[in-house]
């Protein structure tokens, strides 16, 4: 027990000094000397892009790389330990399995792993793979604590012997509806376009860590970190910078006014564009609740916005519906097994949602904290 003990703070010790020394090259030093990645421009400048869906950013010729190869892929979803988290975390694992087996011989869906930054293990390390990551030092994410997302990936690459390829980032508000294929091609990634993700138009800020030498500001891509497929070896490249970039952006003033809530997706899409990691922009790689209304050729669920109707199935939104399904409206408590389901005429995104959160919970044993 004694040196159990040592060892365990041994590796909190080393944790908290590799952290520190980071935030400190963050805050002191050049952001634009020091980040890694090459001097010469992303490897899509100068390449004709199409406007064709569901791919809306893809080099004409990446077309030709695509090929049969099955190319397994491990998802990987960062997670607290906190009720909220954790119900999502295990309804999104729930479904991981049933479209894995759904997929058959062909699919590419391998691995799973909740990365749980809460650095303690919990009693639903049985039910889902787990790796436990230790948090930020105190203090440092300043009550952001999605900062504490690009620290956990750099401790789980490093100290996991992953035996996919590929990595998807995903979050434990996703649900799968379908298998996903292996979306990356040829040294792009695969990403989700987000339409709020806007390099333009704070290019004099993102210019503090994306450096006129890595080329044209649109070299970023409009992404976050999920859901996103990328190359093992590539993310191993882009972790480390993501996470200093979002230490930076964090400690700029002018930074965390411009990208609030969503300042570490910018910093992941900068951090790839330092590494000159492109990305094939997928818009039907998800869809967003209530304002995508059909599931289509949709892969993955995203109820990150709450969904009001009145008993008419009209949208309410922005006001408390009579009819009402919310993420948020459980942060502390479990979801109630068998939910209601939307009166007649809400849409079938949502209708499928919550018939699916429903069919977790039934399944999912001992639902509840």
């Amino acid at each position: 027990m004694g040196c159990g003990n040592i060892f365990f703070t041994l590796i909190i010790t080393f944790s908290v000094a590799l952290i520190t020394y980071n935030i400190i090259i963050s805050a002191n030093a050049p952001l634009k000397q020091e980040l890694p990645g090459s001097s010469s421009s992303s490897s899509s400048q100068g390449v004709d892009f199409l406007s064709v869906d569901p791919i809306i950013k893809m080099p004409r010729n990446r077309k030709s790389a695509l090929t049969n190869k099955k190319r397994l892929f491990h998802t990987a979803v960062t997670a607290s330990d906190s009720v909220y988290n954790t119900w999502q975390t295990r309804v999104m694992y729930y479904w991981f399995k049933k479209m894995k087996k759904n997929g058959g011989s062909d699919c590419e869906m391998g691995g799973f792993t909740r990365i749980l930054h809460s650095g303690k293990g919990d009693k639903f390390m049985d039910e889902i793979p787990t790796f436990v990551a230790q948090p930020l030092p105190a203090g440092t994410d300043q009550g952001y604590i999605v900062l504490n997302r690009p620290w956990a990936f750099v401790q789980w690459l490093q100290q996991t012997d992953i035996e996919e390829d590929y990595i998807l980032m995903s979050e434990p508000d996703h649900i799968i509806v379908k298998p996903i294929p292996n979306l990356s091609r040829d040294g792009l990634g695969a990403a989700f376009p987000f339409f709020y993700i806007e390099p333009k138009k704070y290019e004099p800020v993102l210019r503090k860590f994306f450096p006129e030498e890595k080329g044209p500001i649109t070299n970023i891509d409009p992404i976050g970190n999920s859901p996103v497929i990328v190359g093992k070896e590539s993310l191993k490249k882009i972790a480390p910078t993501w996470m200093n970039v979002s230490l930076a952006m964090k400690k700029d003033p002018e930074a965390d006014k411009a990208f609030g809530w969503v300042l570490e997706m910018y910093a992941y899409a900068v951090s790839s564009a330092l590494h000159d990691v492109g990305n094939i922009l997928h818009k039907d790689f998800m869809l967003q609740p209530p304002w995508d209304t059909e599931i289509g050729n949709k892969f993955i669920i995203h109820y990150t916005y709450g969904c009001d109707y009145d008993m008419q199935g009209k949208l309410t939104y922005g006001k408390i519906g009579e009819w009402r399904f919310d993420k948020r409206s459980f942060d502390n408590i479990y979801p109630p097994r068998n939910l209601p389901l939307p009166p007649p005429g809400v849409p079938e995104s949502v209708v499928t949602l919550v018939k699916m959160v429903n069919e977790a919970s039934q399944n999912i044993p001992n639902w509840g904290p």
